[in-house]
Order: C-alpha cells, then sequence, then structure tokens
C-alpha cells in the first residue's frame, strides 16, 4: 500500500490525482501513511516554502488557536506567484513545497500582472473549477500540466488567494483585503458555494503571533485544517471483473453485495489496478469497507477482518 500511496502523492503532486483528498486521507489514516510532497524533476525553488496543514477530522482533536480565521478549504491545485517591486515575475506548482515546476505561462492569464505591494512576496493560493464540472478537481491541476496555452485559456479555471509572504501588514485580514483590492480573487470573500471544498482551515489572524508560532518541518503551528472525511460502509466482495476503459486502460472493478451509501445503491466499485487489490489482501468473499468518491464514484478503500 506505501507504494500505491507514493505514486498516488506524486501524481497529486503532478497535477494528475488518481485519488481525492478524501480518499487519500481515509487510505493515509488506515495505513499510517504520512508522507508529503514529491520529489520535482524541472524544478524551481520557491523563494519562501509552501507548507503544508495539519490535518484534524474533529475540532476536539484540533490545537486551540486564539484570535483565529477561518476560510473553506478550497480543492483544486495550489501553486506560489512571485512578485518583485509591485511585478509579476513567476508562477510554480507546489511541488514538495520546497520546489515546483515554472507555469507562469498559465498563470499570467488567470491573476493581475501588479499588485501595489513592493519587494519581494510571494502569494499563495489555488487554482481551482466550478464542482459542476466532472472531477473538478482533477480538470483543475489538470489543465496546469496543458502544453497548449490557447487550450488552457478555454478552461474553466480560477486563483483563489490564501496567503502571501514577505510583506509587512499586520494581519491575514489586511492581506487578504490589500490583495482584494489589487484584484485577486481571496479566500476570504470567495463565494465557494459552486467550488469544491474538502474542509475548513484555521489560522491565526496575527502575522507577528503566527511567525513565533513557529513550523515543525512540514507544518505551520499556527494553522490547521479540518477535513472532512468520507464515511465508508462495509459490505461483501462477490468478484472482481475487468473492464477497458475511455483510454484502453484495462482495470478491475468490484462486484458488491448490493448497499445504499446517500441516496445511491451500489454494486460496483473501482479497484484501481491488480497492484491496488494485493496490498489490500482482497479476495472473493472477503468483507470490505466502500466509499462514495465525491458522493460519486463508488471505490473500495480497505478490507475488513471480521
Amino acid at each position: 500500500m506505501r507504494n500505491f500511496l507514493d505514486n498516488a502523492s506524486k501524481l497529486y503532486y503532478e497535477g494528475s490525482p488518481i485519488l481525492t483528498d478524501g480518499e487519500f486521507d481515509l487510505l493515509a489514516a488506515k495505513h499510517n501513511y504520512n508522507n508529503v510532497g514529491y520529489t520535482v524533476t524541472d524544478a524551481i525553488e520557491h523563494a519562501f516554502q509552501m507548507y503544508s496543514l495539519q490535518k484534524y477530522f474533529s475540532l476536539a482533536d484540533a490545537p486551540s488557536l486564539e484570535g483565529y480565521v477561518c476560510t473553506p478549504k478550497l480543492d483544486g491545485a495550489a501553486v506560489s506567484i512571485l512578485f518583485l517591486d509591485g511585478t509579476f515575475q513567476l508562477a510554480l506548482t507546489r511541488g514538495d513545497g520546497i520546489q515546483g515546476r515554472d507555469i507562469s505561462d498559465k498563470l499570467r492569464h488567470l491573476v493581475p500582472s501588479s499588485i501595489s505591494t513592493k519587494g519581494l512576496v510571494q502569494i499563495t493560493g489555488e487554482v481551482v473549477s466550478p464542482k459542476s464540472i466532472p472531477n473538478a478537481r482533477n480538470y483543475a491541476a489538470g489543465a496546469l500540466n496543458l502544453k497548449d496555452l490557447q487550450e488552457f485559456k478555454s478552461r474553466d479555471v480560477t486563483f483563489v488567494a490564501y496567503d502571501m509572504v514577505g510583506h509587512n501588514l499586520n494581519t491575514f485580514e489586511e492581506v487578504m483585503t490589500q490583495l482584494s483590492q489589487d484584484g485577486f480573487n481571496v479566500v476570504t470573500k470567495f463565494d465557494a458555494s459552486n467550488y469544491p471544498t474538502d474542509g475548513k482551515v484555521f489560522r491565526i489572524n496575527c502575522y507577528d503571533t503566527f511567525t513565533k508560532m513557529g513550523f515543525t518541518a512540514h507544518h505551520p503551528r499556527a494553522a490547521f485544517a479540518l477535513k472532512e472525511q468520507a464515511a465508508g460502509i462495509v459490505t461483501t466482495l462477490l468478484d472482481v471483473v475487468w473492464q477497458v476503459g475511455k483510454s484502453g486502460v484495462v482495470s478491475p472493478v468490484a462486484i458488491l453485495e448490493p448497499v445504499t451509501i446517500g441516496e445511491a445503491v451500489v454494486g460496483r466499485a473501482t479497484l484501481h489496478n491488480i497492484q491496488y487489490i494485493r496490498e489490500l489482501d482482497l479476495e472473493i468473499g472477503c468483507q470490505v469497507e466502500v466509499i462514495r468518491s465525491g458522493e460519486i464514484i463508488p471505490r473500495v478503500v480497505r478490507r475488513v477482518n471480521t
């Protein structure tokens, strides 16, 4: 399973995810997997490290933060944009948080070319697509991999800023107000109701306090994500069949004892590939946990030993 999750993590940060955040979080929790990021081969360093957020599934388990701001956790592709003395210089994918891939040619068409803040600053945010688009996160992330710029321009993608580093403002809310005045969509004012989200972000409003609390190797101590974890249903694996997808790839499908998940009756679920089946140790007749990814696609996430 570690190899499968390593590959899923790599594909996510390359912009071609094979799992939703909910699926990845569920599998990572079940199998105690905590690797973050991947190594970019055509890499450029971020001016400031892009940290991930510590994830919690209950506020009771999360740290108590005084003077926090709560914003939606948008589900798209994280990027950084560098400005020098108010002028756009560079945009990078998140990559491993230390370095990413140059996507300046694309982001120039999504954000203002100049800002009012002087000096060297890095704006971070999410490229997102409306949730009315099937697999909206994959659609947004995949757009950043397109080689044809005209095709990218035709994509329904939006950049939403959620932080800026290198400024001298006092609070997160002041930064969001400034970026909004400069023409950016900002997470504090963005209407996320039509876009995919996978939880909420809690962070200290005061930047001085935020900085003093410091960072671990991967996470800021003054912010965390409260995630929405998909609930699974246990049923019986009756059979495995193989089907050919539109791309010509042959993949396994689980035939299940029908169960109701949400408002749908589920009798089939994806199993990804033979490696996934082996790593979950699946066999005909065993009990399995199934979720509906994005409330649409059923997936088997683990074997349940009874």
